[in-house]
């Protein structure tokens, strides 16, 4: 079938809407017609060639939209169902065993290489291969092809130009507070860096009763957001001293810190903030190779803890849907950080995000 498709063709270039070739699902997958797809920074980064995904390439992997076919081996949704397309994984495991599928072992081929298992891809252009299955969905396009494994379904009355966002960066901020760290009332947790995942980061920290909710940027309108939706301080770090303001707080230091910026530097910060017995979360995207330096005495005699965190640790089945129903309560505004786009006008939400005009843009289909 034709379908319109974002195409990432050079690096850094801009993505241009083309007609591609879409193949029918095979047995174990799904035909989604997207409704909405979020735009994440993993997106930017990739378009950049900072990680090895082939192109030409369509990306996106937060998708939303309706069932259209399944293959013959499908059977966790049908034609019609509303769903969100998450990350992939490979089911078989001793992670995904665990129901630990954020870090199945081959969750960057799956994800990032932008093919099938086999090397097929399902997308081409007059003959052209065109890489397909990022995130194991390509969303940024009309329809979308995934698979059982990173397909949630969600309610028949859910807003689904709203829900793209939870399928990547809303799930790994509020899992990486909820799950991965578990911060619990009355703990206290810094949030370095407030995009779209830091912002959801905060807000889950809001729901579990986090009394000390720090926000770290040097956006001051982000900041200025990040107070409305939970966090209790807010701290610039070109006004200087962050970590001094943390520590002055009060105690020996914070229970937990979170950094989503990747930086090296950033994250020596977070981890200087913490007291003894401390957790700091790593969940920015960096290049390759790319290391982290610590203060050794600091690290080891707290018994402070750093670890790494994909996709919020979450299992999306359930996740996600538990994101819908706080969303609808008022206590997980996720929505208030959206900006929708119509499909045409990609560049300029990648242009807008990028400048920091938006938090989260979604495009609609």
């Amino acid at each position: 079938m034709r379908i319109q498709a974002a195409v990432a063709r050079i690096a850094k270039g801009p993505l241009s809407i083309e007609s591609l070739e879409l193949e029918e699902p095979r047995d174990d997958e799904i035909l989604v017609r997207v409704v909405a797809t979020g735009v994440c920074h993993t997106d930017l980064v990739v378009r950049d060639g900072v990680l090895p995904t082939p192109l030409p390439v369509v990306l996106g992997h937060e998708g939303a939209g309706v069932v259209e076919r399944v293959g013959r081996a499908v059977t966790k949704v049908k034609p019609g169902d509303p769903v969100v397309m998450t990350f992939n994984s490979c089911g078989s495991c001793p992670s995904c065993a665990d129901h630990a599928h954020s870090y199945c072992h081959e969750f960057f081929p799956r994800n990032f290489f932008a093919a099938r298992p086999d090397g097929t891809t399902a997308l081409s252009r007059d003959g052209e291969r065109v890489h397909s299955h990022f995130f194991g969905q390509s969303s940024f396009a009309s329809h979308a092809i995934c698979r059982e494994r990173n397909v949630v379904k969600v309610p028949a009355d859910a807003p689904l130009e709203l829900l793209g966002p939870l399928a990547c960066g809303v799930q790994t901020g509020a899992g990486a507070v909820m799950n991965a760290l578990a911060v619990s009332a009355g703990q206290s947790i810094a949030v370095f860096g407030t995009g779209s995942v830091g912002l959801s980061a905060v807000m889950a920290a809001r729901v579990v009763g986090a009394t000390t909710i720090v926000a770290v940027d040097t956006n001051d309108a982000r900041l200025a957001f990040a107070r409305e939706v939970g966090a209790t301080h807010a701290f610039n770090p070109k006004e200087g001293g962050v970590i001094e303001r943390i520590l002055a707080l009060g105690g020996a230091g914070l229970n937990h810190a979170l950094d989503t910026t990747g930086q090296a530097a950033v994250i020596r910060d977070a981890m200087a903030c913490l007291a003894p017995r401390g957790c700091c979360g790593v969940l920015g995207a960096s290049p390759m190779g790319s290391e982290i330096t610590l203060d050794q005495v600091h690290f080891m005699s707290g018994g402070r803890r750093l670890i790494g965190i994909v996709e919020g640790d979450a299992n999306s089945d359930s996740f996600i849907p538990t994101l819908i129903e706080l969303q609808r309560q008022g206590r997980f505004p996720f929505d208030r950080m959206i900006r929708a786009y119509p499909f045409a006008a990609i560049e300029e939400a990648i242009h807008d995000m990028e400048a920091g005009r938006t938090i989260k843009p979604v495009l609609m289909m």
